[in-house]
């Protein structure tokens, strides 16, 4: 801590304006604190904040020059797509109450960014979409409001995929028709992967401290894979989906995307709650409170047996060679591996696609209609309209998701029950449950995915020699936690644990225990190829 403190830079510089496209009143200030904000931590900027090394108001300020200077010039990463307008005065009056000895917790003046695809009323939330250009919600997310709760300072909105991915039947993942496409860090021609792809671009490339995402099936993990970081997609119901943009009722979660697993913990362990409006979070009053971070454990993995996932493997023989030297490490701190060929004898990405369209229909007409009598759009058939009639949003993807969810009946449907009832019995019971069960695992593990393709607008993704594997832990809703396993040709690959439902304590412990033991995070360089 000591050493690190050293590495943060002060010194105050005279300056004329912001170079930031945020409207604050922070013009003001004659001076202002330099800091060193690269792989900062929750722990270190607390420190700092009592040893009076710096304010709320200067780390806030640095991140907005960060991002003016990164993501808005230089290599131009475009991963965020609102700023906070209201964001230094926020910071001020977290400075206030820390002088007056309030202090709301780790989170507590903390930088975080949000998908565009979570409500904030101060804010627009779009998806990405040109039709939800200007539209602001009526009130805040479940997930903003814990955050603002326990002091966090929401700088802004990331892009990401539009309408998270689910659009069209190829598209280029971190695109959107409204903020178009990030780039990734480590090399600018290399996409993010998503649909989170503009949280896990400004937290890898250290533009905040922590950021928000989304998943249904992979956008959490792909893109913390892809942009070398630590993310978590929860048990579905452990946190709120209440003022999400929805794709899935049974499959959307949000979750914390970090450079640390402790950073994500602390996130995770303040967006937890039972909530009325979603009725999912129920079941997670028996795991509440929720303190993931405390007591974390370096040799946590000693004694601990693990399933190897095999069916993600055999595709990348670099991502392989990658994961034998994890699985290596593993079985020198104590771990027990037993390979596992399939964990399901169906694919149920058949099943869960027909089950997403269903409820992406059903989810976005009642999005809509949460935003009042002034909503931007009042239903998908309405979105389709506005869509296919604006050439931006329609210059190199189809759309056709839109169609092909608008064709589909409502929830009461036969086909819609069936289809749902074999996803959850093949992927839970029959499925994720069995194989623990079977094999008295204390986790699953399997690389999280291949290192970033090229940037490619025409023809969409590439998923030659691809390597996914967040399929198993998505559709059941169970938890899954990817980090760092090392780098090809400067490009970061993840691996990933998951396991039984609200298992997120024994999750992280495993992961933080192998983040720890092997250290692979690398700060991005920007190259250009």
């Amino acid at each position: 801590m000591i050493a690190r403190m050293k590495l943060v830079l002060i010194y105050f510089i005279l300056i004329n304006s912001l170079g930031c496209n945020t409207t604050t009143n922070s013009n003001n200030l004659k001076n202002m604190v330099h800091i060193n904000l690269e792989e900062l931590t929750i722990k270190e900027i607390q420190q700092a904040f009592k040893n009076g090394v710096y304010t709320i108001s200067d780390l806030t300020q640095a991140y907005l020059n960060r991002i003016d200077s990164l993501d808005q010039k230089g290599p131009k990463l475009n991963s965020i797509i609102h700023l906070n307008p209201n964001v230094i005065e926020q910071a001020k009056q977290l400075d206030q109450e820390f002088k007056d000895g309030k202090n709301r917790g780790p989170l507590h003046g903390i930088p975080i960014l949000l998908k565009d695809n979570i409500n904030t009323k101060d804010m627009p939330t779009t998806a990405g979409a040109i039709p939800l250009k200007n539209s602001i919600p009526l009130e805040d997310s479940w997930v903003t409001k814990k955050l603002v709760e326990n002091g966090a300072i929401i700088l802004g909105k990331t892009n990401l995929s539009e309408w998270a991915n689910f659009h069209s039947s190829f598209s280029s993942s971190g695109w959107s028709a409204l903020g178009g496409q990030t780039k990734n860090p480590y090399k600018l021609n290399c996409n993010p992967c998503g649909s989170s792809a503009g949280s896990g671009v400004a937290v890898s490339a250290n533009l905040c401290v922590v950021a928000i995402g989304t998943e249904t099936n992979g956008s959490i993990m792909c893109p913390s894979n892809h942009n070398g970081i630590v993310g978590i997609k929860p048990t579905v119901g452990l946190v709120s989906r209440a003022g999400i943009i929805p794709i899935s009722e049974t499959q959307d979660t949000a979750g914390p995307m970090a450079r640390t697993v402790e950073d994500a913990a602390i996130v995770l362990s303040v967006l937890t709650g039972v909530d009325p409006n979603d009725f999912k979070t129920r079941p997670s009053l028996k795991y509440l409170p929720a303190n993931f971070y405390k007591n974390l454990r370096t040799d946590y993995l000693k004694g601990k047996k693990m399933g190897l996932f095999l069916e993600p493997m055999g595709k990348n023989e670099a991502v392989d060679q990658l994961m034998h030297q994890a699985i290596s490490h593993l079985e020198k701190e104590g771990v027990e591996i037993i390979a596992i060929d399939k964990i399901s004898e169906e694919n149920l990405n058949i099943p869960s696609y027909q089950v997403l369209l269903y409820e992406f229909k059903d989810g976005l007409n009642k999005y809509f209609n949460s935003l009042g009598k002034d909503a931007k759009v009042k239903s998908l058939e309405d979105l389709i309209e506005k869509t296919f009639s604006d050439s931006t949003t329609m210059q190199y993807f189809d759309h056709a998701i839109l169609k092909e969810a608008q064709a589909k009946g409502d929830l009461n449907e036969e086909e819609y029950k069936i289809v749902l009832a074999k996803m959850i019995d093949q992927s839970r019971k029959n499925g994720i449950d069995k194989i623990m069960k079977k094999y008295n695992l204390d986790a699953i593990i399997t690389p999280t995915g291949s290192p970033a393709w090229e940037i490619d607008l025409v023809k969409g993704d590439s998923y030659e020699n691809a390597v996914f594997s967040s399929s198993p832990a998505a559709i059941s809703g169970y938890p899954s936690i990817t980090v760092p396993m090392g780098f090809i040709d400067e490009l970061p690959v993840g691996i990933s644990f998951f396991g039984a439902a609200w298992t997120e304590k024994k999750l992280i412990n495993l992961a933080y225990a192998y983040e720890q033991g092997t250290k692979h995070r690398r700060v991005p360089r920007f190259l250009e190829k």
